[in-house]
């Protein structure tokens, strides 16, 4: 039975990076939405960003039961940060009978910050095509992000 695998968490505290781990472990595919994003608009996809955000979530929700129901694993590489897109997740699962599990990467302040300056230099030094993670931004998700419950999440990763 395929499952999709659910990514909860901050901006750099290791989503991506424990994706991978997943697709290679459970031969799943992986659907993100920075990619898309970063592939059409780059860094910037200006005052329609959240729009397209939206529509491309509605797209990968129905792609990964597509995926799911053909037999293959699914890692939703997004972030999650609310516990309203947590809940709606599990609904739309449960509701389509598909196998989920949530993975929740915790990161404490510190580390948190050290990623975003590494990320951030591998953004100027074009080592890396993820978002440029400015003050701005980083305040935005933290403002937004809603640590999750222990209810909430399977897997509890320290990253």
């Amino acid at each position: 039975m395929s499952k999709v695998f659910i990514m909860c968490g901050k901006l750099c505290s290791g989503k991506s990076t424990y994706a991978n781990k997943i697709r290679s472990t459970h031969k799943a595919v992986i659907l993100s939405i920075d990619e898309i994003m970063l592939s059409v608009f780059g860094q910037d996809a200006g005052e329609k960003h959240d729009y397209y955000v939206e529509r491309i979530k509605a797209y990968q929700y129905a792609k990964s039961v597509e995926i799911a129901e053909s037999g293959i694993n699914v890692v939703l590489d997004w972030g999650f940060w609310t516990r309203k897109e947590r809940e709606y997740a599990k609904e739309y699962y449960t509701s389509r009978h598909i196998d989920y599990e949530f993975y929740y990467l915790d990161v404490d302040s510190v580390e948190w910050n050290r990623r975003i300056q590494k990320r951030n230099q591998d953004v100027l030094n074009h080592e890396s095509d993820a978002y440029y993670v400015d003050e701005g931004l980083a305040d935005k998700f933290e403002s937004i992000f809603e640590v999750p419950t222990k209810d909430e999440i399977d897997v509890w990763v320290n990253s």
